[in-house]
């Protein structure tokens, strides 16, 4: 449980959801302290500006303290100002008190200072800094808050005039916890939402680790869905996955088909070995024990051991001609007249088969960019194929002919053909159609080297219609120009 908690604190999931949380809240504390700033710098500047025009109004009278006093209009300032002493609230909304030098309270319109009146004078102090101060201060009278400024009369005596904010603290104390409240659950909302998005959106990324999951656990096909509502990059990520799986699984089959095809093919070489070493080892035992005694015998033997090795040696090479064709080997490309290799093998072939019709369609110069042995070796194995598998009185023709910027070769016989089945593997090693002569590497050799000249080859077979052999060759390969 641990180990999965501390998964989850470090997911990509809850990650992305602290840090919208944390943004929000970082906005929602900037724009509450911005707003209640100026809301207060607002109120205070109405306050402000209604004390400091009743100092302003007081100052330029010019009226003594005496003459304050003897005024009756002052009853409309004792009516908005605690000059009353039945007014003895402990946090009037106003006060107005007078002054000496020192600091000491006077008695207005013979009414006793009030404890209000005291308190403020005790605040201020020094009411002659006030008085050069033109703008109002924060004072607190008996724990209340208050904007207090002073004037000096003519006489000598200092007005003092404040004007409780405790109202607007408490207004700006309620809208901060309003602010707190709605901002928490703007909070609350967004991590829900965020949470709800951040899964849906990362829906994908889930699928590609389930995918990944089973293609560890052996499951090659799977790939990643599509979602419903893809975003660009998840979109991007889930193609180049699939491209990438695709990829492993086509070298993944390559690879185990390669090493089937090698596994097949160091059997069937072992076994095409071991048949001459067999008769080999087994005229040597019969030499060894003196069975053979006559002349005759032994010279038969011995020819025989002979055309062992021979034939051990022809494998030998065709099994180094194919392994350096699997290793792509670098040609010595050059202009070839493939038209006169066709003449030459036709007459190779009307020498050793004298009574075989053989017809030549290659007329004129036909050039091709290639490796002149390869394509000798290539039209070699053709013939010799045809002169292993067909009888020696069997039409054979040999064509040629260049359209679109190939050069196609076929080699046709009229022979008994071959099915289906065997035409699908007549180019694989040591496949021989119905177990005839031959050591069934020629085809898989003529393959390896017109592929490596960058062309195809292709069968065209039925049973009793004869077996046609095609090679396509570019007559100029790519980056051989």
């Amino acid at each position: 449980m641990r180990r999965a908690h501390r998964h989850g604190v470090h997911s990509l999931r809850i990650k992305l959801t602290a840090a919208n949380v944390f943004l929000l809240a970082l906005g929602i504390v900037v724009a509450t302290a911005v707003s209640l700033m100026g809301m207060r710098h607002y109120l205070l500047g109405q306050v402000d500006a209604q004390l400091t025009k009743m100092r302003d109004s007081l100052g330029s009278s010019q009226l003594t303290m005496r003459e304050i006093d003897s005024l009756s209009v002052l009853s409309v300032i004792s009516d908005r100002y605690s000059l009353r002493a039945t007014d003895a609230r402990p946090a009037p909304d106003s006060i107005f008190a007078a002054v000496d030098g020192e600091g000491t309270v006077l008695t207005l319109f013979g009414i006793r200072p009030t404890e209000a009146q005291h308190g403020l004078a005790d605040a201020v102090r020094d009411p002659r800094a006030l008085a050069v101060d033109r703008g109002p201060h924060d004072v607190s009278v008996h724990g209340a808050a208050y904007r207090a400024t002073a004037t000096r009369l003519p006489d000598g005596t200092y007005i003092l005039l404040a004007t409780s904010t405790e109202g607007l603290h408490k207004g700006i104390a309620k809208a901060l916890k309003l602010d707190v409240a709605v901002g928490t659950l703007l909070l609350a909302l967004l991590a829900c939402l965020t949470l709800f998005s951040v899964r849906r959106r990362m829906r994908p990324l889930e699928d590609m680790v389930e995918t990944s999951s089973a293609i560890a656990e052996g499951d090659l096909t799977r790939r990643v869905p599509s979602s419903h509502h893809p975003t660009q990059e998840v979109e991007q990520l889930r193609l180049a996955l699939n491209s990438m799986l695709h990829q492993v699984e086509t070298a993944y089959r390559t690879r185990e088909r390669s090493a089937a095809q090698l596994r097949r093919f160091v059997a069937d070489a072992s076994h095409e070995l071991r048949t001459p070493l067999s008769a080999i080892r087994g005229y040597l035992q019969l030499l060894e024990q003196g069975m053979l005694v006559e002349p005759g015998e032994r010279r038969r033997a011995w020819d025989r051991m002979n055309g062992e090795v021979d034939r051990m040696g022809r494998l030998v090479d065709e099994l180094l001609t194919l392994a350096r064709l699997d290793q792509r080997p670098e040609l010595r490309l050059r202009n070839v007249d493939v038209s006169r290799l066709v003449r030459d093998a036709a007459q190779d072939l009307r020498a050793q088969q004298p009574g075989r019709p053989v017809t030549v369609e290659a007329d004129g110069a036909v050039l091709v960019w290639a490796d002149e042995s390869g394509l000798r070796q290539v039209l070699g194995n053709l013939v010799a194929n045809v002169r292993t598998h067909t009888a020696a009185d069997v039409p054979v023709r040999l064509a040629l002919e260049r359209a679109d910027g190939v050069v196609r070769l076929s080699v046709e016989d009229k022979g008994p053909g071959l099915g289906a089945e065997d035409a699908a593997r007549v180019f694989d090693r040591f496949f021989r159609a119905g177990g005839g002569a031959g050591s069934g590497l020629g085809l898989a050799i003529v393959q390896g080297a017109v592929r490596a000249h960058g062309g195809e080859v292709s069968v065209r077979t039925a049973p009793g219609e004869g077996l046609e052999v095609a090679v396509t060759l570019p007559a100029r390969p790519k980056g051989c120009e």
